[in-house]
């Protein structure tokens, strides 16, 4: 027998109403942060990175495959695990299918990991994804754009609150057979880069180089 609270009509619409209410101040907090986050100044790259895909390295300007705009999504899949992050994972279920949308819009979305790139293209055929997915492991553009540590810089950190840890840590950690410190050395989101004047040759510009959803 469930103990969960049982009313009636009248009772679930009244505390309905007022849940939408909340629901709807949620939403426009939300816009507003999504346009203070769109004001955000912009960062000019100056390092030039070289990252390594299934056909050899590629500066980033060449990854953005002619298009104005590239989408960077950092796929927590560091150089000691074994398998990717399931949390990843599920989003990247659904990168193929975005990937028309994204082009027709000049966008180009493609994914970047800290794991040497045969492990990432084996993950990746076993996962059945057709998406460019890049290593960064020769480069230090996952680190400089926040989304990757060292296991010392983690382990300084993550030592004494073990115990405190959500458990989807150490049950991603698990199935990514690593270790909690080594898992929590790699962060997820999304970078996003224009090519400035949108001509060949120009330089690539980010915003917001320090993790998060950045735009």
């Amino acid at each position: 027998m469930t103990d969960h609270t049982i009313g009636t009509r009248q009772e679930w619409q009244a505390a309905r109403a007022e849940l939408l209410g909340r629901e709807k101040e949620l939403t426009r907090m939300s816009d507003e942060l999504a346009r203070q986050r769109r004001e955000l100044p912009w960062v000019p790259v100056d390092k030039p990175y070289t990252l390594q895909t299934a056909h050899g390295p590629k500066a980033l300007a060449e990854l953005l495959e002619g298009r104005s705009q590239l989408a960077v999504y950092h796929f927590m899949f560091g150089p000691s695990y074994q398998a990717g992050c399931p949390t990843c994972s599920s989003m990247a279920d659904g990168f193929d299918g975005l990937m028309p949308h994204l082009r027709a819009r000049d966008v180009t979305l493609i994914c970047v990991s800290a794991a040497p790139i045969g492990k990432l293209l084996a993950y990746r055929e076993r996962m059945g994804w057709r998406f460019t997915w890049a290593s960064s492991s020769d480069s230090d553009f996952n680190a400089d754009m926040g989304f990757s540590s060292t296991p010392e810089q983690v382990r300084e950190w993550v030592t004494p609150m073990l115990g405190r840890l959500p458990p989807i840590a150490s049950r991603n950690a698990s199935e990514t057979r690593t270790d909690v410190a080594c898992y929590l050395t790699e962060g997820f989101g999304f970078s996003v880069f224009i090519r400035d004047g949108g001509a060949a040759g120009c330089p690539v510009t980010a915003a917001e180089p320090q993790g998060g959803v950045q735009r």
